[in-house]
């Protein structure tokens, strides 16, 4: 059984334990399926309603394309605590001689780049995630709105929480091309995916007032 079909008390029982995973990673992929389920609860409350009969097939869409995201963030959960488990080993090997501390070097950035591919992906999901919100934030039932507003709140989160934990691994990295390709990437996710979030967010305030 993988931890995100685990009980919430055990994943924050484990999480807050000296245990190695889950860690961050996990925690952000976990809050971002939360976010996404909020989305999906406010395009399911909207379907059905004649008034929003014309918006009806688009919000199934919606909510299908959360439905993937919520499972591809939940595998995630058990990702990032498999590719950090030999990173952990990695950082234990011995570098008194040359020959080893070479070696533990090769192993480090291999065992990183690795690593950094979870939250990447985490950051993928969550951007994606994000303009979801976007839509349902203009579409979706106003009885609802404040759960488009929290769910956006938790996808940016995992989104802010992903970068970090890409940027943590980039330090053992030495791949110049792998370094440029993956900081672009990531900066551009974190810029536009939190712009959007935060004009989302706007949007349900104003609605609400």
């Amino acid at each position: 059984m993988g931890m995100a079909e685990k009980s919430c008390d055990y994943f924050l029982d484990v999480l807050a334990s000296k245990a190695p995973v889950p860690g961050g990673g996990g925690a952000a992929a976990m809050g971002g399926a939360i976010g996404m389920a909020l989305s999906n609860m406010v395009g399911n409350l909207t379907v059905g309603k004649k008034k929003f009969a014309d918006v009806e097939e688009e919000v199934k869409e919606l909510v299908e394309k959360g439905c993937r995201i919520i499972g591809e963030l939940k595998a995630l959960v058990d990702k990032d605590a498999a590719v950090f488990e030999p990173l952990s080993r990695a950082y234990g090997l011995p570098k008194d001689t040359p020959e080893e501390a070479a070696y533990k070097a090769k192993v480090l950035e291999e065992c990183s780049i690795t690593a950094c591919s979870v939250p990447l992906e985490i950051m993928r999901q969550a951007y994606a995630g994000i303009k979801i919100h976007e839509r349902m934030g203009q579409i979706g039932t106003k009885l609802a709105i404040s759960d488009v507003g929290c769910g956006v709140v938790f996808l940016k989160s995992a989104l802010i929480s992903g970068y970090l934990n890409v940027l943590i691994n980039l330090g053992a990295i030495k791949d110049k091309k792998f370094l440029d390709e993956t900081s672009r990437e990531i900066d551009r996710l974190l810029a536009d995916g939190s712009k959007i979030a935060d004009e989302t967010l706007q949007l349900v305030i104003q609605k609400i007032k």
